[in-house]
């Protein structure tokens, strides 16, 4: 257990304060633009089956309402 207790304390006493760069921000490459464009696609593939799913659902509710109301 000692050991151990020991190991940490060594660890924790040898590690370097890490600090972040203090420069200014630069302005987005492509990378970002890529990254956003390609995150875009992905939001419109998933809303559009999600609106076809939401439409056919509301049709099948209004359909059934008629159904009922028709016997």
């Amino acid at each position: 257990m000692r050991t151990a207790i020991n190991t940490i304390i060594a660890t924790l006493a040898t590690a370097a304060p890490a600090f972040a760069a203090n420069g200014a921000a630069e302005e987005p490459g492509l990378l970002m633009w890529a990254f956003l464009g390609f995150g875009a696609v992905i939001l419109v593939g998933q809303a559009v089956p999600a609106a076809m799913l939401l439409v056919g659902m509301v049709k099948g509710l209004v359909h059934a309402t008629k159904e009922v109301k028709e016997n």
